[in-house]
């Protein structure tokens, strides 16, 4: 209640002790001055509502409830939220990608850094290949040479293809080289219908002014030369 009713109401009070006003006009008058103090819009519990900022794409932060929006705010969160799905989803169909484009080329065993690893880790161990280009340092395989000297990712050079009988090719050469000398190191994988490893037709090293290094050739190894799977009725040998 107001302090300055409580207050008047008081001196009412007084007045009706003093004698100054009739007992029943002063007891209506105190009567009025405090109903009239409880009366205020405060006083009845009523609550004055407040302004809020007009919800655009903006700023809208999903804090006012849905039904308290008008038409035009309804549309502005509807668009906010497509959006927010729209890149939601974009960016699990990119991630998706990637890991997709990760596992061909990379974990895969059709893909080329897998054939090339395997490749590389047979020359490293072969003796005569150390003895060819040299074994004071650990041998370094590597794509092909590019104008940029600073470059460490070099391209490497590699084809797969199918034939007519459905059998699987992949072709590659690189580079290796040791503390004396380089090389090119060339290989020829295939892959049958069904087959799930690849089988290597050769794997070989050409250094210069000396004679071809096999480390795998299918045409001259007598124990494999016998192998092979039935395709279309036909005898195929790896």
């Amino acid at each position: 209640m107001d302090t300055r009713l409580l207050l008047t109401a008081g001196k009412q009070y007084n007045a009706l002790q003093a004698g100054l006003w009739a007992p029943g006009v002063c007891r209506y008058m105190v009567h009025r001055s405090i109903i009239r103090g409880y009366a205020t819009p405060n006083t009845l519990g009523e609550i004055p509502k407040t302004s809020r900022k007009q919800i655009t794409i903006a700023n809208d932060d999903g804090r006012v409830n849905w039904k308290e929006l008008s038409v035009g705010e309804k549309a502005a969160r509807t668009t906010q939220q497509t959006f927010n799905f729209g890149i939601i989803l974009t960016g699990l169909v990119m991630t998706g990608g990637c890991a997709y484009f990760l596992y061909k080329e990379v974990f895969s065993t059709d893909s080329k850094t897998v054939q090339f690893n395997r490749a590389v880790d047979r020359i490293r161990s072969d003796s005569r290949v150390k003895e060819a280009l040299g074994s004071k340092h650990k041998i370094r395989a590597f794509g092909e040479p590019t104008w940029n000297r600073w470059a460490r990712a070099r391209p490497i050079a590699s084809s797969t293809y199918k034939d007519t009988n459905g059998i699987e090719h992949f072709v590659m050469h690189f580079n290796a080289e040791g503390s004396s000398r380089r090389g090119v190191v060339s290989l020829h994988t295939f892959k049958g219908p069904g087959a799930s490893d690849w089988q290597y037709k050769y794997l070989a090293l050409d250094v210069k002014e000396q004679p071809r290094i096999y480390l795998e050739n299918i045409d001259a190894t007598p124990g494999k030369q016998h192998s092979s799977f039935n395709f279309l009725g036909m005898q195929w040998r790896k």
